[in-house]
């Protein structure tokens, strides 16, 4: 009768070991899955911060990247802003816009690295997925307004330039206008030779006594000297004395005086503006 009970209880002792043997496995086994899920999970969050750190750190990148017309004076096309986009100020706002550029391409850069470590890391979240697009997005509109910027340079500068253009072609006219009003043209001679260029003939008289002298008003050119009023008021004639000397043209007797200086006579002129009213200046010599 014992024995049967003992053999019971063998048994039972044998089935109860395999029992726990068997308990202390799956325990063992399902400990380790659980110290490898928290480490999962530590990884995972960790990826997740830094993801977010580095979205945190881009959007101060573009955040910092201002593209205003106003950070380079492009916002009006006035004639004030035109003349003041000199070469200096225009290279100023190219070298400004090819910072805004560099900087841009950084950040794309940045963007890039992000989407590739969160692949790599198989860390899939919407809301990260999202922000990344968001920033893409951002780094399209900044790229937009610094092409829009750079036209808007190269737009001015055409015009500058135009502008300089009709600037220069003004001063020349008003220096060809200038220099019309104050030339005269200047012959001087003796009487012969006068007479013989057809500017004077002798009228008047009885017998070819007390005939006058007269200017023809038959000017040619070719016997003219031109003379810049505003550059030269001085004309010389050939005579040791002033009394050997007339003007014969009608230019206002207040508006210049003759002087002896060594061995000719100068004529000088007091009064341009008075003086040049007569564009034709003729002296005769004894």
């Amino acid at each position: 009768m014992r024995r049967p009970i003992q053999i019971a209880l063998i048994a039972g002792i044998i089935v109860l070991g395999a029992g726990i043997a068997v308990l202390g496995s799956r325990y063992a086994k399902t400990s380790a899955q659980l110290t490898e899920t928290k480490s999962a999970e530590e990884t995972a969050r960790l990826q997740y911060a830094e993801a977010f750190n580095a979205i945190a750190e881009i959007q101060d990148s573009l955040s910092a990247i201002t593209v205003r017309d106003g950070s380079v004076r492009m916002g009006s096309s006035s004639l004030q802003a035109e003349q003041k986009l000199t070469a200096p100020s225009r290279a100023e706002a190219l070298e400004s816009i090819a910072l805004l550029s560099a900087s841009i391409q950084r950040t794309k850069d940045k963007i890039g690295e992000l989407e590739a470590n969160l692949n790599k890391s198989g860390v899939k979240v919407r809301g990260l997925q999202k922000m990344v697009n968001n920033l893409k997005k951002s780094v399209v509109e900044k790229q937009e307004q610094v092409a829009t910027l750079t036209e808007q340079v190269n737009t001015l500068q055409t015009q500058v330039t135009g502008l300089e253009t009709t600037v220069q072609q003004d001063q020349v006219a008003i220096e060809e206008k200038r220099k019309e009003l104050a030339t005269i043209f200047v012959a001087v001679g003796t009487k012969k030779e006068l007479v013989d260029q057809g500017l004077i003939v002798s009228k008047g008289g009885v017998l070819g006594l007390g005939k006058t002298v007269q200017l023809t008003g038959s000017y040619s050119p070719a016997v003219f000297t031109a003379l810049d009023t505003d550059q030269e008021t001085v004309v010389r004639a050939p005579a040791a004395k002033v009394d050997k000397v007339r003007v014969l043209s009608g230019q206002p007797t207040n508006s210049y005086e003759l002087v002896t200086t060594g061995d000719v006579v100068e004529l000088h002129i007091l009064d341009p503006r008075e003086f040049r009213k007569v564009k034709h200046l003729v002296i005769m010599t004894a």
